[in-house]
C-alpha cells in the first residue's frame, strides 16, 4: 500500500538525522506556518529541514491531499488522469497520493524553488515502483507573471499558495489552469486564511472555464460569509512512531484540517454532489443533524434534520461523515 511506503520511506530519510537538529528545524517551520516568519526565501533551506517537514508535516499534507483526490475519483469515476503536474510540489505528497487514488499513477512533473526538497522527494520517490515515472524539477513560483508550464491532465497545488504574494499566488492559479487538460486541484491548510485562498482560487479556476467538481454542489458563489465562517473539511492521519518523535505528540492520531477545491474540464465527465456535509454530523435521539452545502438553484446552506422516519435516509445519515455527498453516492 502506498502509505505504508511512504511511511517506510520517510523513516529511511530520517534515519542518522539528530534529533536535535530535527528537533530545531521543526520548530522553525512550526513558526513558519504559524505566519511568524518572512517567506521571501524558501522556507526549506537544507536537507536536514527537508528532512524534518517530512516528518513533521507530510503524512497529514500527503492525507488532505488523498482525500481531495478521492473526492475527484468519486466524482468522475471514468476518468483516470495519465499525467500530473504537481506545482510547488515539495517532497511530493501529492504525487504519493495520486499513486494511492490512481492504479496505474500518472506520470508526474513536479515543480518547486527548493533543491533540498526535490532531492528527498527524489530520494523518498526512489524504488517505489508507482512513482517511478516522477520527474522532479526546480522551477520559481514568484515573479509575478503567469508562467507557461507544458499541460497535463491533472494538476494539483497544495499547501503552497500561502507561500505566495497575493499578485504570485494568483498567476500560478491562472497558470494552472491554463496547463490543466482534464482538472485541477487546490488544497491548503482548513484555516480561515486558507479557505479564502481557495475560494479566491474557486472563482478564478470558475472563471478560465472550468467547472466545479468538489467538494461544492455548484459553481455559484459561497454561500458562506467571509469572516463569520469558513468551509474547511478534516481527515484522520494516524501517528507513525517517527510522527510522534517529531511532533513531540503522545495520541496515535491527529486530525489535519483542510480546505480544497477540484475544477474540472467538461471532457472529464462526471457531476458534483447533490450536496455536501460541511459540519460534522450531530447524532440526536432518533435524528441525526446534517448541515449540508446544496447545489439546487444557486445553492445554500441549510442544516437538514434526519429523523427515524425516513428510513434508508435516516441509516446513511447515522453512518454519514463530514465531508461525505448526501444522499451517499454509493448506499
Amino acid at each position: 500500500m502506498i502509505e505504508q511506503e511512504l511511511r517506510g520511506a520517510l523513516a529511511a530519510a530520517l534515519d542518522g538525522l539528530p534529533a536535535r537538529q530535527a528537533s530545531a528545524a521543526v520548530e522553525r517551520l512550526i513558526a513558519h506556518y504559524r505566519g511568524e516568519t518572512p517567506t521571501g526565501a524558501p522556507v526549506l533551506r537544507d536537507g536536514a529541514d527537508a528532512a524534518a517537514y517530512a516528518a513533521y508535516r507530510m503524512p497529514a499534507t500527503f492525507a488532505a491531499a488523498s482525500a481531495a483526490l478521492d473526492a475527484l475519483a468519486e466524482g468522475a469515476p471514468d476518468w483516470t488522469p495519465a499525467s500530473q503536474l504537481d506545482v510547488g510540489g515539495g517532497t511530493g505528497a501529492a504525487v504519493w497520493a495520486a499513486a494511492q487514488v490512481w492504479n496505474p499513477a500518472p506520470a508526474t512533473v513536479v515543480l518547486d524553488w527548493a533543491e533540498s526538497a526535490l532531492a528527498l522527494g527524489r530520494r523518498l520517490a526512489a524504488g517505489v515502483d508507482a512513482l517511478g515515472e516522477a520527474d522532479w524539477r526546480r522551477a520559481s513560483l514568484r515573479g509575478g507573471t503567469a508562467p507557461e508550464w507544458e499541460p497535463a491532465d491533472l494538476v494539483t497545488v497544495s499547501y503552497v499558495l500561502g507561500e505566495l504574494a497575493d499578485e504570485d499566488r494568483r498567476a500560478v492559479v491562472a497558470a494552472a489552469a491554463r496547463a490543466a487538460r482534464g482538472a485541477v486541484v487546490l488544497v491548503e491548510p482548513g484555516t480561515p486564511d486558507g479557505y479564502l485562498r481557495i475560494r479566491e482560487g474557486r472563482d478564478a479556476l470558475i472563471a478560465a472555464g472550468l467547472r466545479v467538481l468538489a467538494p461544492c454542489p455548484h459553481d455559484a458563489a459561497c454561500p458562506i460569509v467571509a469572516g463569520q465562517d469558513w468551509c474547511h473539511f478534516a481527515v484522520r492521519v494516524a501517528r507513525s512512531s517517527l510522527h510522534r518523535r517529531v511532533k513531540g505528540g503522545e495520541l496515535p492520531y491527529e486530525d489535519e484540517k483542510f480546505s480544497y477545491v477540484v475544477a474540472v474540464r467538461d471532457a472529464v465527465g462526471g457531476a458534483p454532489a447533490a450536496a455536501r456535509i460541511v459540519r460534522k454530523p450531530q447524532l440526536r435521539k432518533g435524528q441525526v443533524l446534517l448541515d449540508l452545502c446544496e447545489g439546487e438553484g444557486e445553492g445554500g446552506l441549510r442544516r437538514r434534520p434526519v429523523t427515524k422516519r425516513e428510513g434508508s435516509a435516516y441509516r446513511a445519515a447515522r453512518k454519514a461523515v463530514w465531508g461525505a455527498p448526501f444522499p451517499p453516492a454509493h448506499p
